[in-house]
């Protein structure tokens, strides 16, 4: 927004305000390169500093919460790659980049190898979890692929006396850092290949910054432990470092001493793992002994001599041959008393005919009696209802003379005035009937007989 006419005239807030608006509009969010002046971190934790190169410089700012993510200590003539908004300081009007990330110079270069080779690499399916091979769960022999002078050598080592005291360790040299270190580390892993000494590898070196594990993100790295026959377990710096021969051995660890603990059994926990079962199979045994001594008891004394056996079955044939001579005489006495029982029974509970005819014989003649009686009675009923329905009788009246006049539906006709001029009447008599035709009050004409 310019404003040039004389009467808008705005404050320098606003000028500084619009400036800003301005410049963040204006351009992206971008990546520059320069070298670190100034560098400051205040009790805030906002870090200010100068961005410059040959020919210029700016000023920068990285607040503390984008300053907290940074995994290096900017110094004084750092130079760096720093990804920043353009913008203004109002309150001052100074130009200025406020910094989202920051790394050191180079690095961009070295990131966009590394995804390059990953993307390729697993394009080939040199990362696919179909290839990668399960370790040996009690290995005859350990390799390891590493720097003899590597502090993580030492701590391969210890941790592998702790777990698995005993167990053959065969070292393969290689540098793990320089321009060399790649070819070497290559030329390791094939040796271990070729001469089949060990069956579980450990590829490892300690921490450091991307450059110094760069040797581990080389192509002839990753196609040596694509190639290894030998399980690889690749341990390369800390937990938040990731290589590209993590992404190719079969097992990745996160440190050196973790590879250690992932390539081999513990010791400890094996010897108390057989303790245990140890313990649960002496308990089940004294368990199945005891059972069984219970079982030989108990078969002991159903144990008993043929003699014994056959002399009580003898026993009890001879009762049972007693008790057969004895039943049948038992049983016929049973039945007799029984009998006797039923019989007495039955002349209590015999009735007496004499009373029995002499009321049968009073109940036939009293009914022979009421019979004519009510056959009168029925008969004078009827009649009196035939007298009543005769006098009911709608057709009585028109054997004396009268007669009933209907409309043409069915319907009597009351009174005269029920009657319409000109309409068709019937008027019924006893046994005949006429069609008639009104054709006025008091007046009608025959039409003819039914």
């Amino acid at each position: 927004m310019y404003l040039s006419s004389p009467q808008n005239i705005i404050s320098v807030t606003e000028l500084n305000r619009q400036a800003r608006q301005l410049l963040e509009g204006s351009f992206p969010v971008l990546w520059v390169a320069g070298e670190i002046s100034g560098f400051k971190r205040y009790d805030s934790g906002h870090c200010y500093f100068t961005l410059k190169d040959a020919g210029a410089q700016v000023r920068c700012v990285m607040f503390r919460n984008r300053a907290a993510l940074l995994d290096f200590a900017p110094r004084e003539g750092t130079k760096v790659e720093a990804r920043a908004v353009v913008s203004l300081y109002e309150a001052r009007g100074d130009f200025q980049l406020t910094i989202e990330a920051l790394r050191p110079a180079g690095l961009g270069a070295l990131f966009e190898a590394f995804e390059a080779l990953k993307r390729k690499l697993e394009a080939e399916g040199l990362f696919s979890t179909t290839r990668k091979r399960a370790l040996p769960a009690f290995p005859r022999a350990i390799g390891i692929v590493t720097s003899p002078a590597a502090a993580a050598l030492r701590d391969v080592l210890t941790t592998l006396r702790r777990r698995m005291p005993g167990l053959p360790v065969i070292l393969y040299p290689t540098a793990v850092q320089g321009d060399a270190a790649a070819a070497q580390i290559a030329g390791a892993i094939r040796m271990a290949a070729t001469r089949r000494e060990v069956d579980t590898l450990i590829v490892c070196r300690g921490g450091g910054s991307i450059e110094d594990l760069w040797s581990f993100n080389e192509e002839i790295v990753a196609r040596a432990i694509a190639d290894c026959p030998i399980p690889v377990v690749c341990g390369v710096g800390h937990e938040t470092d990731f290589t590209i021969a993590d992404f190719v051995a079969d097992l990745r660890a996160p440190t050196p001493t973790a590879a250690a603990e992932l390539a081999t059994p513990d010791r400890a926990a094996l010897q108390a793992r057989i303790d245990h079962l140890h313990h649960r199979l002496a308990n089940l045994m004294t368990r199945q002994l005891q059972q069984r001594m219970q079982r030989l008891d108990s078969l002991t004394r159903r144990l008993q001599h043929p003699g014994e056996r056959l002399a009580r079955q003898r026993e009890k044939l001879a009762d049972l041959a007693r008790r057969l001579h004895a039943a049948p005489a038992r049983q016929l006495e049973t039945r007799t008393l029984r009998l006797q029982q039923l019989a007495l029974r039955l002349t209590h509970r015999r009735p007496q005919d004499a009373p029995l005819q002499t009321r049968l014989a009073t109940l036939q003649t009293r009914l022979y009696a009421a019979l004519p009686r009510q056959l009168e009675r029925r008969r004078q009923s009827l009649a009196t209802l035939a007298a009543r329905l005769t006098a009911h009788d709608p057709q009585a009246p028109l054997a004396k003379g009268y007669a009933l006049v209907s409309h043409a539906d069915g319907t009597l006709l009351r009174r005269a005035s029920d009657a319409e001029t000109g309409e068709a009447i019937t008027v019924r008599f006893a046994k005949d009937a006429l069609k008639a035709k009104v054709i006025g009050e008091n007046t009608a004409t025959q039409v003819g007989a039914e």
